[in-house]
């Protein structure tokens, strides 16, 4: 009884990382509805493990309780997309001034490396390389800046951000400018620059937003998925 009390955070926690991954990478498409049952079936865990990774996703906001049906993939809004763009440009340039002169060079360029190999975009797996890489890369920027707090509020939004580039990314390739964004980004933090290194993040943020809303308005794959004014 013991070793199986044990496992459960062990279980809980990959169905966690598993069902996140997922919803981020819209394998579970936004607006979708989704049940303890499936997820069970899904990925061969119990019920316990389970329940307790969808209600800290509800808590993150990735899925919303349904009473007596299950859970529901939250939708993406075009409020949504401004909130989480709104919050980057407050965060992330700042925290590229404070990590100026204070970065792990060696863990940039390894990120920069995997972000340079760029994507297909018709080969998922190469994609969910691209972005894991590229967020990788910003959070690791925001820890360079030695706030615990930016670091995990930055996190979380680079989650949102990687869900919304999944949404976007296959509607034009923008690799090679994110390559090079990072290489002048990159420059900048190693040699001190705070100032261009909060202008180059700034601007390579405006650019994901134009982008995203531009592919998300253009795009009528895009807009199949449950993508609504306001909510």
């Amino acid at each position: 009884m013991v070793a199986t009390v044990k496992t459960i955070p062990l279980l809980s926690e990959r169905a966690y990382d598993r069902v996140k991954h997922d919803i981020i990478c819209c394998l579970f498409t936004p607006g979708s509805e989704i049940s303890e049952a499936r997820l069970c079936a899904q990925y061969k865990l119990g019920k316990a493990p389970v329940r307790m990774a969808l209600s800290r996703l509800a808590h993150d906001g990735l899925v919303r309780a349904i009473p007596r049906r299950g859970y529901m993939v939250t939708p993406v809004t075009l409020k949504d997309i401004q909130d989480v763009f709104e919050l980057r440009l407050l965060l992330e340039p700042p925290a590229a001034r404070l990590a100026a002169g204070r970065v792990d060079a060696k863990r940039l360029r390894l990120l920069d490396e995997i972000c340079r190999a760029g994507y297909q975009s018709d080969e998922p797996k190469s994609i969910v390389r691209f972005l894991e890489a590229n967020k990788e890369f910003h959070v690791a920027i925001a820890q360079a800046a030695g706030n615990a707090r930016l670091v995990h509020s930055i996190d979380q939004l680079l989650d949102e951000m990687t869900r919304l580039l999944h949404l976007g990314l296959g509607v034009r390739n923008r690799s090679q400018e994110m390559q090079h964004e990072h290489r002048t980004l990159l420059r900048a933090l190693v040699r001190g620059d705070g100032a261009t290194a909060e202008q180059i993040c700034r601007e390579q943020i405006e650019a994901a937003r134009d982008m995203v809303l531009k592919a998300i308005m253009n795009s009528n794959a895009v807009m199949n998925f449950a993508l609504t004014a306001d909510a």
